[in-house]
């Protein structure tokens, strides 16, 4: 039986040829494809500036550096996230002070004023999943006392909050091109975009040793610098983000009308959302078997994240008061994300939802023929 994948990476021969474009120039580092692309980033994503860099957690621990974020300083996250999204507030000595989430798996909003203390700098809203967070009651507390936010897109490539795209409307926002992303380039990667000219040039510097020019250095920096073949092959995938982007939210359609008469919960999206499902995450019972079912019938299937971020070692070894978050420490056991990427057949989803079906079909009957011997 013929495998479906979690995700997939798009790859053609216009990928192709960009790599070979790049591979021929004889310029591979932060030339022109890399130029180009933050050009065409800055314009997909209706932000002044964006800066590339060799991931997310390396370019966001730069910003947080030109920040000037210090040990004592507090932001405030959701746990239910990558770990990466906190990482370089470990980095910083800065504290990253957990909030719980709400039905779309985003950060509960109505619990960021509660967490709030004298030393809170910013708010880090996480798009999870493709969806975004409620952008305008973040930036309306963010206002009210005086914090700059930072999204967190790297799993929203294209997603559309009240008809806005991710990134645009916080101080900052910074994106992931992992190869299982909406945006990728076939490789690790990350991109920061603000209307900060300031914060702009400064991260500009920290990822190229601290320079304006060749042999200048103003201060000490960092090697975070991007490379012209996955720049040329990023300038592709964005070309092609908008149509895959719009056959996932295909894929998320067929699964909703599919699981909706099974023992499944499947994603929200709000109305003011256009989500992008980076991963289409349902909510289940009976998760690690589902899980081996679905493998043994060569359906590959994830749980992002079976830990949340909270109850992390690198997190209780270093903190004491850490809270407890009651919704996502139950998601974390029912979660379960289905195979979706931008050329996946509707077929698939198909097979997929299938499965499920006879899955819980056959639990429903075991568990009847369980009940009649009590009986």
């Amino acid at each position: 039986m013929q495998k479906i994948p979690l995700s997939k990476c798009f790859v053609n021969h216009e990928v192709e040829e960009a790599a070979l474009r790049a591979l021929r120039s004889g310029q591979y580092i932060l030339g022109k494809e890399c130029q180009a692309f933050e050009t065409e980033l800055a314009a997909c994503t209706g932000a002044k500036h964006a800066i590339l860099g060799s991931s997310w957690t390396m370019s966001v621990y730069l910003l947080h550096l030109a920040q000037g974020l210090k040990p004592g300083d507090e932001v405030i996250v959701p746990s239910h996230t990558a770990f990466p999204t906190m990482e370089p507030l470990i980095h910083c000595g800065a504290k990253p002070v957990f909030i719980d989430i709400d039905d779309t798996f985003c950060l509960d909003v109505e619990q960021i004023e509660s967490r709030i203390t004298p030393r809170t700098v910013g708010i880090i809203p996480v798009h999870l999943y493709g969806h975004p967070a409620d952008l305008d009651r973040v930036l309306t507390i963010a206002a009210k006392h005086k914090l700059w936010v930072l999204e967190d897109c790297a799993q929203a490539q294209g997603a559309k909050y009240n008809g806005k795209t991710v990134g645009s409307m916080g101080h900052f926002g910074a994106f992931s091109f992992f190869p299982s992303k909406n945006l990728t380039v076939l490789g690790d990667g990350g991109c920061l975009v603000t209307n900060d000219d300031a914060l702009a040039e400064k991260v500009r510097m920290l990822r190229n040793h601290g320079r304006r020019d060749k042999y200048h250095h103003e201060f000490a920096g960092f090697n975070i610098r991007f490379n012209e073949i996955q720049g040329a092959i990023g300038r592709v995938m964005l070309k092609h983000l908008d149509r895959f982007n719009d056959h996932r939210r295909a894929v998320a359609a067929r699964y909703n009308e599919r699981l909706k008469d099974i023992a499944v919960t499947p994603p929200e999206e709000r109305p003011w959302a256009r989500a992008v499902y980076h991963m289409y995450v349902v909510r289940v019972q009976s998760r690690d078997e589902l899980q081996k079912f679905l493998k043994e019938r060569g359906i590959e299937t994830g749980i992002h994240y079976p830990v949340p971020n909270h109850q992390q070692p690198a997190v209780t070894n270093k903190f004491s008061d850490i809270p407890r978050l009651p919704k996502t420490e139950q998601v974390v056991k029912e979660i379960l994300s289905l195979p979706i990427h931008g050329e996946m057949p509707l077929s698939d989803a198909d097979r997929v939802c299938d499965a499920i079906e006879r899955f819980y079909a056959k639990e429903s009957a075991t568990s009847g023929e369980a009940g009649g011997s009590k009986r």
